[in-house]
This record gives structure tokens, C-alpha cells and sequence, in this order.
């Protein structure tokens, strides 16, 4: 429907709509009743209506998603009890919290990963297609990829060919950290 058309239902002027539409002015709840009264939309209905799904740029802490609560036990990790995701301060603990929801179509994941003390992804090497890469934030991470081993700390990064046999192991009795990514999505 066209500017003019909504004016002349609402019984506004032309001015009004393009103003309102380009953000330029806030109608009055009487003038916006009647530009409603024109779509026909109820007030209740106007302000009921949920906002268009966006994309997202920015995620609060609270926002990113949880996606693996683990506790390893003592032959590698396996899923958390009913007590929710699991803390990386906890023994054990692993929690992989991703940035996004639904990654449909997307090329990138990107995880805060939280290992509590002697987390460890398991005796079988991980493998997959893609890229996987990342930045120790806190705490000694031991890390094996093919036949190369070695202990990352704080500002140590890495950066690999996911099909290469991998395992992540926390050492030391201080929970570690990491902020990671993969490409594509495989997690």
C-alpha cells in the first residue's frame, strides 16, 4: 500500500505517514490510532507484534548457547547429569558455549570453551572435515594433533586441519579456557 493510499484511509495527511514511516516523527497515540485504523490494526495488535527475527551482531554472556555440558569421567568425557550444563571450574567439567543459535548456513562457529581440571575429550582421537582453530584464555591445555603434542598456556593459539586426529586435555589442577572456532560447523 502506498503512502497516499494509507493517508487517505487513516484520514491523515501524506506528510504525517512519510514522516512517521522515515522515523522523522512520533505520532500521538490518537494520530497513530488512526494510521492503525487504516491498515485496519488494533493498538493492542501493533504493539503484540513480535519483532521481525534479525540477524544478530552482538550476544551478552548470557546469550551464547550451551551446547555440550560434559564431565569427563576416568575414560574421557561423557554427557552431564540433570544438574544443567556443567561448570569449567568443576573436575572434570566441560562446557562448550556457542556464539549464535542456529548456525544453518553459516561458515564459521565460534565456542567459549570452559575445562575444569583433567577434562579430557576421550582416548579417541577427534576427526572431522574443516578447520579448527584457537586461543588459550587461562589454564595449560594439552593438545595432540596427528603426531605432534604439546602444552599451550595463556596466549598460546592454534590453528589445524580438523581431518588430522586430535584431543584436547586439561593438565594441571587449574580449570583452562579457550576461545575457539571451526569452519565449517561441526560440532
Amino acid at each position: 500500500m502506498s503512502q497516499r493510499e494509507l493517508a487517505r484511509r487513516a484520514g491523515v495527511s501524506n506528510a504525517t505517514v512519510s514522516l512517521i514511516e522515515q522515523n522523522r516523527a512520533s505520532p500521538s497515540i490518537g494520530s497513530l490510532k488512526k494510521v492503525l485504523d487504516g491498515l485496519p490494526l488494533s493498538l493492542a495488535e501493533f504493539f503484540a507484534l513480535a519483532e521481525a527475527p534479525s540477524d544478530p551482531v552482538f550476544f551478552a554472556a548470557a546469550e551464547l548457547t550451551e551446547i555440550a555440558g560434559k564431565t569427563a569421567g576416568p575414560h574421557g568425557a561423557k554427557a552431564g547429569g540433570a544438574g544443567g550444563p556443567a561448570q569449567g571450574g568443576s573436575p572434570g567439567a566441560i562446557s562448550y558455549r556457542q556464539v549464535g543459535r542456529d548456525l544453518s548456513g553459516r561458515a564459521l562457529q565460534i565456542l567459549h570453551e570452559r575445562l575444569g581440571p583433567g577434562a579430557d575429550t576421550g582416548p579417541t582421537p577427534l576427526s572431522h572435515a574443516g578447520e579448527e582453530g584457537g586461543v588459550v584464555i587461562c589454564g595449560r591445555v594439552e593438545l595432540t594433533v596427528g603426531p605432534r603434542r604439546r602444552i599451550l598456556g595463556p596466549g598460546d593459539a592454534y590453528y589445524f586441519e580438523s581431518r588430522a586426529p586430535h584431543r584436547f586435555r586439561v593438565v594441571g589442577d587449574e580449570p583452562a579456557e579457550i576461545v575457539s572456532s571451526c569452519t565449517p560447523p561441526s560440532f
